[in-house]
């Protein structure tokens, strides 16, 4: 019988061998992990940072006079941005004041007017009173005198004298009844007058305050803390309103939108921890919660949301919108962009 030829292991082959079993083991170890993580835990890669983004809308049309920000540059609530040129609202608001102190002078002729006819009517009440005293006493004059002559104490010339006297005097006094009236009515007409001059000057006020307001929207001021995105305009541009200027994103609020699969969705709540990845920094880890969940899938928010009521139907796994709050916030704030891309990762 032949005996086996025994091959003598060289170091070079023992250090491969051994180099593999590490390799190997490694692996085990490395793929143990991930399938113990993945039976642990729910992970998506579709996930983004998300930000208030606040736009900057011009309120008036005009010509930018004045820009005091520049691309990315930081900005405080309340700080001033822009500037529209205000020459044309301030000329039409020079013209409405003047309207409205012609508004105010018709007010006061319109009073004027009023306390005249006011007068009027007195002076003819007075004087009515007056012939009215003196029908009086005509007309006792000719009763007495009717009786005189019935005795034949006065001749009849002195009867129709004493009786043209008392008509005299009742037309006189019908005629002040009449301007009675008439300076009555001429109240009710000043006292209208003086109402719609009144309302005049309540719509030339309220036209000076619109004007006034569309003066202050000339100065554009920021809303929020925050960055200045992408500027849109420049010096001498016309924007009409409604035109958006720049965005401006606030900083002092981070959160995360994590699109997960609703197949996912059973492992998941509110309260559960999360682990967050940025794609710009991996070896950061960032602690998360989940604080809420979309009502509605994302394909519902899109343009064309899909129908599956189709005949050409195919069944696709939708992805669910989950809200995830950062916790410690500032001590990452630096580092987050709206936008940003990350892994998200829950336990449960």
């Amino acid at each position: 019988m032949s005996t086996p030829i025994k091959t003598k292991m060289t170091p070079r082959t023992l250090v491969v061998r051994i180099l593999l079993i590490i390799v190997a083991i490694i692996g085990l170890y490395v793929g143990g992990i991930k399938v113990w993580h993945a039976l642990h835990h729910e992970s998506t890669d579709n996930a983004q940072v998300e930000a208030r983004m606040v736009p900057i809308l011009s309120r008036v049309s005009g010509y930018i006079q004045t820009l005091n920000v520049e691309d990315y540059s930081i900005v405080k609530k309340d700080s001033l941005l822009a500037v529209i040129d205000d020459s044309e609202y301030a000329l039409e608001l020079a013209q409405m004041k003047a309207d409205l102190l012609q508004a105010e002078t018709d007010v006061e002729n319109a009073r004027a007017s009023l306390s005249n006819a006011q007068a009027t009517v007195t002076s003819a009440k007075s004087n009515s009173e007056v012939i009215a005293a003196k029908k009086d006493k005509a007309q006792q004059d000719y009763q007495r005198d009717l009786s005189l002559y019935k005795d034949a104490a006065i001749t009849q010339k002195q009867l129709e004298d004493s009786k043209a006297n008392l008509d005299i005097v009742s037309r006189q006094y019908e005629a002040t009844a009449d301007e009675v009236k008439v300076a009555q009515s001429r109240i009710a007409v000043a006292d209208a007058q003086l109402k719609k001059a009144q309302a005049i000057i309540e719509v030339k006020k309220a036209g000076v305050e619109q004007q006034q307001l569309k003066l202050s929207y000339t100065k554009i001021y920021s809303t929020s803390d925050g960055k200045i995105g992408k500027r849109n305009i420049d010096v001498g541009q016309f924007v009409q309103a409604g035109t958006p200027l720049f965005t401006v994103v606030n900083d002092e609020d981070f959160w995360v939108v994590a699109n997960f699969k609703e197949t996912q969705l059973e492992h998941l709540g509110v309260g559960k921890e999360a682990i967050l990845t940025l794609d710009a920094y991996p070896d950061l880890k960032i602690k998360g919660k989940i604080v809420s969940f979309s009502d509605a899938t994302g394909a519902k928010f899109s343009l064309l949301p899909p129908d599956n009521a189709t005949g050409n139907f195919v069944k696709v796994t939708q992805r669910i919108p989950v809200k995830v709050e950062i916790e410690d916030l500032a001590a990452v704030k630096d580092k987050l962009r709206a936008g940003m891309s990350l892994d998200v990762s829950v336990k449960y």
